[in-house]
């Protein structure tokens, strides 16, 4: 009979999900329309914002910086100007100090909380390149890396994402999962729980290309665009998330850019800008 309820909840769910009226987005990057979650009233209640790597994990090194502390400072900063812009929203952090969290730990937090949105912010570095010298091969630093890309996790191995879906959309009428046993996800659920994955990824999709927007219109960065690919950072996450390189720290120039105070500041500035635009749009959809 539980059974039988759920199912009929899961039907209407969907039914309501593929009727849902389909909203326009501009921006100045060609963007297609996309969907949300139905239901009145939706509102962004949280952002999770990550400081990439911290502690042990050092992550890419510039001539002066670590990309640890690039990333917690701008995590900081953004945290901050978000708190002063959008005060209707609880703006969560993965770490406020240079401590090591687990990447697995990250998405965790963020579903854990149930947020809306979930950004974490890297910088960037190209490999060493090997050259020939004076008949030896010898290791030479590449630094022609530069401007800002955005990162969105591919669809693949979808059944780590679908649990986390699965687990923050349905709390009250399923058993949560353990670690140790996987629950059976019937034919009605997985086909609900499909249709979430795919709207957070056009969401996740649409948010980047606004901030993309940010970074290249208002602040003339170069750009390596907006692309998907296995993210390991964002495997799990059962919302719209991100990840944004925010330049090449091994490159002199954007190295200094990204520790200084105005470069800092455009970076969140921009950020919060397209969030901003991005949290209208949903909200103001009826």
């Amino acid at each position: 009979m539980k059974n039988k309820a759920f199912n009929i909840y899961i039907y209407g769910f969907l039914a309501l999900l593929l009727c849902s009226i389909n909203f326009s987005f501009t921006t100045k990057i060609p963007v297609k329309q996309d969907t949300v979650p139905p239901g009145g009233g939706f509102r962004i209640k949280t952002i999770v914002i990550d400081a990439g790597h911290g502690g042990r994990a050092a992550g890419a090194t510039g001539d002066f910086s670590l990309e640890k502390n690039v990333t917690l400072a701008l995590a900081l900063k953004l945290q901050k100007a978000m708190q002063k812009e959008l005060k209707d929203v609880n703006i969560l952090m993965t770490r406020t100090s240079d401590v090591f969290v687990a990447n697995g730990s990250r998405a965790v937090m963020a579903n854990d909380a149930k947020a809306n949105i979930y950004i974490s912010l890297h910088c960037n570095s190209l490999p060493n390149i090997r050259k020939v010298v004076n008949g030896k091969t010898v290791s030479v630093p590449n630094r022609s890396g530069k401007g800002v890309l955005i990162l969105v996790n591919r669809i693949g191995r979808s059944n780590e994402q679908v649990a986390a879906i699965r687990e923050n959309e349905y709390a009250e009428q399923e058993e949560k999962m353990s670690k140790t046993k996987t629950a059976e996800i019937d034919p009605a659920q997985a086909i609900i729980l499909n249709a979430l994955r795919d709207t957070y990824r056009k969401q996740s999709i649409h948010l980047a290309k606004l901030i993309n927007n940010e970074f290249v219109y208002t602040d003339n960065r170069n750009s390596l665009g907006v692309i998907e690919q296995g993210v390991q950072v964002l495997a799990n996450t059962a919302m719209p998330s991100l990840l944004v390189e925010t330049g090449f720290i091994n490159n002199p120039d954007e190295e200094e850019y990204l520790n200084s105070e105005e470069g800092q500041a455009e970076i969140t500035n921009s950020i919060v800008r397209a969030v901003k635009k991005y949290k209208s749009e949903l909200e103001q959809r009826p």
